[in-house]
């Protein structure tokens, strides 16, 4: 699906890339890549006041978007089967969807409720519009009908017979007053929407037509098909005025610039080309999405395109420039912490994006993004509850949020330098926190008041943890040393020796009789918590560690290295189980979920993934953008600290 800003000056296309693509009309760069999507992106719009986006996807649901921004406003779901078209009401307060579940739904945009279900056809529902007064909607479908429906009442208005083949784009004239629609039986037709007469049937083409759309001045309408040619049609008198070729694969999306005077397609071949209408010369051809381009979109004022596509990314593009405004792919920077909610069904990340972001752990789709952090979050974890989450940020601040709505709940003020880990206690009534001002903090969750600051390390706190019972602290420090604590009364219990360098993850065993640590020295130690002994030291990884965790049972440890794997090893004998190979930077973060059977790994490649803890595999698509980073100066010298 392909179409222009209404000021045409923007070109927005959808493919089977899973992106959404806007793109300058102008210079044909890229904008914004709109990212979030888990499967094709079929369809996009831009509101009429050109603030938001609406995208459909074969993972079926429907996204609203911030056209600025590139933030995921509403995901509203309901289909049961791939949603294929979405369009916003004139208003801009309404999304009307069509799909494979051969419903047409009427949605509110700020709410995302469901407004209306329109049922009647018997096939897949192809293609959705509304009318120029918003009070009627029209829809195309494979059961070889166009329909024509009250947006108010549901009520079917006028079904349109005559097509021999599945109807796969329709659209209403500039004045409400034709509708035109294109099939499989290779043909356009153009309808009377109040009597539901054939006005026209215009023929030409020698496959499928995918796509078709009226000029701003009703005049003329163009279509494009599996021919891989775009037609220009006289609509007054039925004949063709321009065949415009260049696209070497099928051609899924046509649209009208504002003025009526250039023309944009999207095709399978990965390309959006911009036409001029009168002389059909190729304009600019716009090139970025990795597989098919399946829907697009202008703004209304044209300055920026959007594109929905099978690489399942939704882009944003600047019409005037080409540049790539926004891409919602997850977190912009690397991902720095990453946690499971008690439950297994979601995952937390930090990144240096400075955003909070909740996922869902089976689907990978962004469920919250939490702001507020002003620099870089380095730690975060769910409460055990499953309905809070900490976290820390070089902007030397504790915050906790609402894991249910995003709000930010508490902010804990009081370290002097850069948070670098915090933890919830096992009751979840207070936090902890290590920081580079060398002190642990102990935190009254409820009220964010301080109860207890623990001074004794030398250096850069880098990682704290509870034990289990909530009696102990643990703290692993730049200064090499491990320390357990008294979480009562800050006394020091033990302080365990022998990394010989900086130790980067600590955690306590599900029993508290052990503690893990990793370290820069490129080794995982198991320690003693009462004694202090060290019982095994695992070597394997061949540069730093910057995370360790107990499985649930205590039967494993997890680590995550620079050297850009994930390695589980046996607690009991220090043997190394399995290696897992995927990421393309370091990873900086990694746990184990609940029930022990899958570890989540975040790393500098931006991307989490979540493997079979059993097996190894790499377990469905990575939640974030894992597109390998070259490492410039300013890269290590961050990915080192």
């Amino acid at each position: 699906s392909v179409a222009f800003s209404p000021d045409g000056k923007q070109v927005v296309s959808g493919s089977k890339d899973r992106s959404v693509c806007i793109w300058d009309a102008l210079t044909g760069d890229l904008i914004k890549e709109l990212k979030g999507h888990t499967d094709y992106v079929q369809s996009v719009a831009f509101s009429p006041d050109g603030k938001q986006v609406v995208s459909g996807s074969d993972d079926r649901s429907v996204h609203i978007w911030d056209a600025l921004t590139g933030d995921l406003i509403k995901e509203l779901k309901g289909h049961t089967d791939y949603v294929q078209s979405v369009a916003f009401s004139p208003d801009g307060k309404q999304v009307v969807s069509g799909s494979d579940d051969r419903s047409v739904c009427i949605w509110d945009v700020l709410t995302g409720d469901l407004i209306k279900e329109l049922n009647g056809h018997t096939d897949y529902v192809q293609s959705v519009a509304f009318s120029p007064d918003g009070k009627q909607v029209v829809s195309g479908s494979d059961d070889r009908s166009v329909r024509i429906w009250d947006a108010l009442t549901g009520d079917l208005i006028k079904e349109l017979k005559g097509h021999t083949d599945y109807v796969q784009s329709v659209a209403f004239s500039p004045d409400g007053k034709q509708v035109v629609s294109g099939s499989n039986d290779r043909s356009v037709c153009i309808w009377a929407a109040l009597t539901g007469d054939l006005i026209k049937e215009l023929k030409g083409y020698t496959d499928y037509v995918q796509s078709v759309a009226f000029s701003p001045d009703g005049k003329q309408v163009v279509s494009g098909s599996n021919d891989r040619s775009v037609h220009i049609w006289d609509v007054l008198t039925g004949d063709l005025i321009k065949e415009l070729n260049g696209h070497t694969d099928y051609v899924q999306s046509v649209a009208f610039s504002p003025d009526g005077k250039q023309v944009v397609s999207g095709s399978l071949d990965r390309s959006v080309c911009i036409w001029d209408v009168l002389t059909g010369d190729l304009i600019k051809e716009l090139k970025g999405h990795t597989h098919y381009v399946q829907s697009v979109a202008f703004s209304p004022d044209g300055k920026q395109v959007v594109s929905g596509s099978i690489d399942r990314s939704v882009r944003i593009w600047d019409a005037l420039t080409g540049d790539l405004i926004k891409e919602l792919k997850g977190h912009t920077d690397y991902v720095q912490s990453v946690a499971f909610s008690p439950d297994g069904k979601q995952v937390v990340s930090g990144s240096d994006d400075r955003s909070v972001c909740i996922w869902d752990a089976l689907t990978g789709d962004l469920t919250k993004e939490l702001k507020g952090h002003t620099d870089y979050v380095q730690s975060v974890a769910f409460s055990p509850d499953g309905k809070q989450v900490v976290s820390g940020s070089n902007d030397r601040s504790v915050y906790i949020w609402d894991a249910l709505t995003g709000d930010l709940t508490k902010e804990l003020n009081g370290h002097t330098d850069y948070v670098q880990s915090v933890a919830f206690s096992p009751d979840g009534k207070q936090v902890v926190s290590g920081s580079k001002d060398r002190s642990v903090c102990i935190w009254d969750a409820l009220t964010g008041d301080l109860i207890k600051e623990l001074n004794g390390h030398t250096d850069y706190v880098r990682s704290v943890a509870f034990s289990p019972d909530g009696k102990q602290v643990v703290s692993g420090s730049i200064d090499r040393s491990v320390r357990i604590w008294d979480a009562l009364t800050g006394n020091l219990i033990k302080e365990l020796n022998g990394h010989t360098h900086y130790v980067q993850s600590v955690a306590f065993s599900p029993g508290g009789k052990q503690v893990v640590s990793g370290s820069i020295d490129r080794s995982v130690r198991i320690w003693d918590a009462l004694t202090g002994d060290l019982i095994k030291e695992l070597k394997g990884h061949t540069d730093y560690v910057r995370s360790v965790a107990f499985s649930p049972d205590g039967k494993q440890v997890v680590s995550g290295s620079n050297d850009r794997s994930v390695r589980i090893w046996d607690a009991l004998t220090g043997d190394l189980i399995k290696e897992l190979k995927g990421h393309t930077d370091y990873v900086r973060s990694v746990a184990f979920s609940p029930d022990g059977r899958q570890v989540v790994s975040g790393s500098n490649d931006r991307s989490m993934h979540i493997w079979d803890a059993l097996t190894g595999e790499l377990k469905g698509q990575s939640l974030a953008d894992s597109s390998d980073q070259s490492l410039t100066s300013n890269t290590i010298e961050r990915a080192s600290d």
